[in-house]
């Protein structure tokens, strides 16, 4: 995960491993769930519900990120910083999930509403 948000801009790191944590026990706390216009238009678009997408996340499966943003994440959930997620939808449509660092919002976005 990097400042300038381009998480999505790194090579896939996808694994089935990843994949097997979904059903996983919550890691952090989510705080309140929010979502963009952009967020709710896409899953609308393409009949999906939020909630397996925020399950996957707070259990640590956290979709189509590069090795140094999984290990980002690694490192907030032992010291407290934001985490995030990116969920492919479709060829070029991602969903973003980030949960705060206080851990008192987690907001589902669309990369450019960054």
């Amino acid at each position: 995960m990097t400042d300038t948000g381009q998480a999505a801009a790194c090579p896939n790191d996808s694994s089935p491993a990843a994949h097997d944590k979904a059903a996983g026990v919550p890691l952090f706390h989510l705080g309140q769930v929010l979502a963009t216009p952009g967020a709710l238009e896409l899953l609308q678009t393409h009949e999906l519900t939020a909630r397996p997408f925020v399950l996957r996340h707070v259990s640590g499966d956290w979709g189509d990120i590069c090795a140094e943003d999984r290990q980002a994440n690694a490192d907030a959930l032992q010291y407290g910083y934001r985490l995030m997620s990116v969920y492919v939808i479709s060829k070029t449509e991602r969903l973003w999930i980030i949960t705060e660092a206080d851990r008192s919002s987690t907001t589902l976005l669309l990369p450019e509403e960054y």
